[in-house]
């Protein structure tokens, strides 16, 4: 596999993930995209290696695990590649009053969407940093700009990625690595089946389905946006005005009180 451009896309077998992968192997980029199921990513390697030429390296593996990120390090450090854009897509959130859902899974979710975030960004960075360029794509959330009752967990920790990689924005930009936070609002893949019944029935409201976007339209819009010099991107005109504008203007109380009964199922 060449070493020159090698996009690493966590979460890539579905959604947002599989169309990263999908945008980068049309620009020449030879992929390594993690997930769990081996079996819808060794379906979206062939698909990508016939539509595109490129090389795929698949790496089935549960990022919520202690120690992933080191352990998917000395993976790909072993097979030799320089990883030239990194995308840390992978996460998952859980559905209910923090009293009443699994700790075990409360922690999965910090695990995943947090620790190892930092993890995958503190081993792939330093090479970046010598070698004058890179990129590295932080898919955080619109849930980010407000607590969320409900699914208190996902919320905090999106905050968490968008602050992190706004910081490192700053710290990486006079040193030649993009660092971009992405803020996708309500998106059409299956992530909130995954989060629970009631989630997903909060998501297929009428209002919700008028501002459901495509994976295709959140890729699109970060790919655009990698060309300037923005260090976070919120997905979609409505999602902007409700996070930049909406989040900021309304009382707290009243912002909370609205993003709970949003997504209270």
């Amino acid at each position: 596999m060449a070493t020159s451009k090698v996009a690493l896309i966590t979460g890539a077998s579905t959604g947002i993930g599989a169309e990263f992968a999908r945008q980068f192997a049309a620009r020449g980029h030879d992929l390594v995209v993690v997930a769990r199921s081996v079996d819808r990513l060794n379906e979206l390697a062939a698909r990508l290696r016939t539509a595109h030429g490129v090389e795929v390296t698949v790496v089935a593996m549960d990022l919520s695990q202690p120690d992933a990120a080191a352990e998917l390090w000395q993976r790909t450090d072993g097979l030799g590649l320089e990883i030239s854009v990194l995308v840390n897509n992978a996460g998952f959130g859980t559905h209910g009053d923090v009293a009443d859902v699994d700790p075990q899974r409360l922690e999965d979710a910090v695990e995943l969407n947090c620790r190892t975030v930092v993890g995958t960004t503190a081993r792939y960075l330093p090479q970046m940093r010598a070698r004058g360029a890179g990129t590295i794509i932080n898919v955080a959330s619109i849930a980010a700009f407000q607590p969320l009752p409900k699914m208190a967990v996902y919320g905090a920790s999106k905050a968490f990625v968008l602050s992190f990689t706004e910081a490192l924005w700053a710290e990486e930009r006079e040193h030649g690595v993009r660092v971009l936070a992405v803020c996708p609002g309500l998106t059409d893949t299956p992530f909130f089946e995954l989060a629970g019944d009631a989630a997903a029935s909060a998501a297929s409201g009428s209002a919700a389905l008028a501002l459901t976007r495509t994976p295709e339209q959140v890729v699109d819009s970060t790919m655009r946006a990698l060309s300037g010099r923005k260090h976070s991107l919120v997905d979609g005109v409505a999602n902007a005005f409700v996070a930049r504008v909406v989040t900021r203007v309304l009382p707290r109380r009243m912002v909370i009180a609205v993003s709970g009964r949003l997504v209270g199922g």
